[in-house]
C-alpha cells in the first residue's frame, strides 16, 4: 500500500496539538546530545516531591512530523500527566530534515542516544534504569519502536554497554512498517529492513501497546494486526487499541476537550500500571 497525502495534513494537525499543549511547562531541560552545533534537549516532568535519591519509572516521549519536522510540545499534556501518576516523563528533541537536513537514520540515533543518556544519568535524575519507557506519535512512534527493536543506528562513540532499548513502547498510530508496502519507504528504501520496527522483532523486543484509528491514512488497521500477531509470534506482549472513525493523530491533546486523548491515556495508564511503572 503506498499513502500520497500531502505532509501539511500532518502539519496542521501537529501545528493545533502542540498550541493547545503551550501551557504545560517541563520542570528541566538538560542536554542529551551534542552534535556538530546541535544541541539536543529532553524536557522533564518530574512528579511531586521527586528527589534524586528516588529511583522512579521513566518515560521518554518522540513527537510526530513525518521525520520531517514537529515538536517536543505535542507530549507535554501526557508527560504532565504521567508525572501526576509518579512517573519521571520526558519530550525528547531529535534531528529532523526541515531544521537538520537529516534523515530517518538520525531520527533513530537521537532517539537511540536519548534512551542511553536518561540511562546513564539516571541516578541524578532519580530514576530507575531498569523501568525506562519509551513512546511517541506518527514517526515518533516509529523512533520509540525503533529504539526497542533494532540493532543498528547507533550514534558512533557512545558507551554500547549502556543499552538504548527501553523496557516498554506506548505507541500512537506509529509509521513502523517501512517496507514497499508501509510508510516511509521512499526515504529509507536503500536500508528499510535495517530500519523498519516490524521487521526486526525478536525476543526481546520490550512490551508495547499500540492506539491507531481505523481511518488512518498512513498505518493500516492490517499493519498494526500483523505487527502484533509478530510479536505474539516471538512470545512478546502487544495490546492493539483500534478507534473506529478515527484518522491520524486522533489522540493529541486539543485543549483538554478531545475525548480520544482520555481514551487512549486510560488504557495507557493501565498498561502502566500492569508493568508497575505507575499506582
Amino acid at each position: 500500500m503506498t499513502f500520497t497525502r500531502p505532509f501539511v495534513f500532518l502539519a496542521v494537525i501537529l501545528v493545533t496539538a502542540i498550541a493547545s499543549a503551550a501551557k504545560f511547562q517541563p520542570d528541566a531541560k538538560p542536554v542529551y546530545k551534542t552534535i556538530g552545533d546541535v544541541e539536543l534537549k529532553l524536557h522533564i516532568f518530574n512528579p511531586p516531591g521527586h528527589k534524586t535519591s528516588d529511583k522512579t519509572p521513566c518515560i521518554v516521549f518522540f513527537f510526530g512530523g513525518g521525520w520531517k519536522g514537529g515538536s517536543p510540545n505535542q507530549f507535554y499534556p501526557h508527560c504532565r500527566h504521567l508525572a501526576s501518576r509518579g512517573m519521571v516523563a520526558c519530550a525528547a528533541e531529535y534531528r529532523v530534515n526541515n531544521k537538520h537536513k537529516t534523515t530517518p537514520k538520525e531520527c533513530v540515533k537521537d532517539g537511540k542516544s536519548a534512551v542511553r543518556w536518561i540511562r546513564q544519568n539516571a541516578r541524578r535524575l532519580g530514576i530507575d534504569p531498569q523501568r525506562v519507557a519509551a513512546g511517541g506519535g506518527s514517526a515518533g512512534g516509529h523512533v520509540a519502536a525503533a529504539t526497542g527493536t533494532l540493532s543498528k543506528f547507533d550514534e558512533p562513540g557512545e558507551d554500547m554497554s549502556v543499552s538504548s532499548r527501553p523496557d516498554a513502547l506506548v505507541l500512537f498510530n506509529p509509521v513502523y512498517d517501512n517496507s514497499p508496502d508501509g510508510y516511509g519507504y521512499d526515504r529509507v528504501k536503500d536500508y528499510w529492513k535495517s530500519i523498519s520496527p516490524m521487521h526486526n522483532i525478536d525476543a526481546k523486543t520490550p512490551p508495547t501497546i499500540v492506539f491507531l484509528g481505523s481511518l488512518d491514512a498512513y498505518v493500516s488497521p492490517e499493519t498494526a494486526k500483523k505487527y502484533c500477531r509478530l510479536m505474539t509470534e516471538a512470545g512478546r506482549r502487544c495490546e492493539l487499541h483500534l478507534y473506529e472513525g478515527q484518522k491520524h493523530a486522533f489522540f493529541n491533546y486539543r485543549g483538554g476537550k478531545n475525548i480520544y486523548y482520555d481514551k487512549t491515556v486510560k488504557e495507557m495508564d493501565r498498561f502502566l500500571e500492569s508493568l508497575g511503572y505507575i499506582k
